[in-house]
């Protein structure tokens, strides 16, 4: 059986990182890396082992010996790279959020459905066995809260694109998106949402806390920030069992479960099976066996997604 093979979109930290998952996991490659700069195309098409570089998105996109294509551009970027690869017939994995607003990601997954082409956000907490296995785990009985947090002081800096509007910058977007990701894994989306925050100068969003409110009183806590280095930590109380996710709770390495009738269970992360490999595992059986959509990280989802981080961002005056 052929090597399934990947083209990667960008050339910054997360392209690098995915791109030495592709190569650690067997009967995978990189056979291409495309950026708008062709030298940085070529030095991490070299790291990787990769056959060919190219000084264009479209250009990566074309080539025949790509199978998928790995979307790593910032946020605004995204659609155009993701319209391009699916023009051209290939499967998807576009890093997360899914784009910079909720109007790109519409028109993103509308073409991926229109060709019949298969596109997933790159969530990698999703794929993470840990929290696979807390996500499945019925002794929990019904979740009745989740906690979450992930902030870091960031220098400030108007041209990073953490910071700047036209890059899709914002502590929700881009790290929001974890804590609000994890409620709506375990709890599914609130019929209400409370949130406070403060903006940048640059107009972005520098910081949220919110709650989020389901049926019953169930509800989750979660907040973000650019301004502060948070716990990054996670709980999620069940009635019957808790779990407390040390940081980085998006990434665990490992999960302590408890409850008043088991002694408390701690679970260990292998280290060869991290969320990124999950990914990439999904992108290959997902064309294999001809499926255009993630049971996994569904495309509804990733699009509820992006609304509720709109909602969140226009509650910050």
């Amino acid at each position: 059986m052929r090597d399934f093979t990947w083209g990667i979109a960008a050339t910054g930290g997360i392209a690098r990182v995915v791109g030495a998952a592709i190569v650690a996991e067997p009967g995978m490659r990189v056979a291409a890396v495309g950026s708008r700069n062709l030298v940085r195309a070529q030095a991490l098409a070299a790291e990787l082992g990769a056959a060919s570089a190219y000084g264009s998105y479209e250009q990566l996109c074309a080539d025949p010996a790509v199978d998928a294509v790995y979307v790593a551009t910032p946020h605004a970027q995204h659609l155009p790279v993701a319209a391009a690869a699916i023009a051209a017939g290939k499967a998807v994995l576009c890093e997360k959020p899914l784009a910079a607003t909720l109007d790109d990601a519409e028109k993103m997954v509308r073409m991926a459905r229109e060709a019949g082409v298969f596109l997933m956000e790159a969530m990698w907490m999703r794929f993470n066995p840990l929290i696979r296995l807390l996500a499945a785990d019925p002794r929990f009985g019904e979740i009745r809260s989740v906690q979450a947090s992930f902030g870091f002081a960031a220098a400030y800096d108007p041209a990073h694109r953490l910071w700047a509007p036209e890059l899709g910058g914002g502590a929700l977007l881009d790290l929001g998106i974890y804590p609000f990701g994890l409620a709506q894994l375990l709890l599914g989306m609130p019929s209400d949402l409370r949130v406070t925050g403060s903006l940048a100068p640059t107009g972005v969003d520098a910081e949220a806390a919110g709650v989020l409110l389901y049926p019953g009183g169930r509800h989750a806590l979660v907040a973000t920030s650019l301004l502060g280095n948070y716990p990054n930590q996670a709980s999620v109380v069940g009635r019957q069992m808790r779990a407390d996710i040390p940081a980085p709770f998006w990434a665990p390495q490992r999960i302590i479960l408890t409850g008043p009738s088991m002694d408390p269970e701690e679970h260990v992360l292998d280290p060869a099976d991290n969320g990124y490999a999950g990914e990439l595992r999904e992108v290959r059986a997902a064309t294999a066996e001809g499926r255009t959509e993630s049971s996994i990280m569904p495309l509804d989802e990733s699009l509820a997604m992006m609304g509720l981080l709109a909602d969140a961002r226009g509650q910050i005056a």
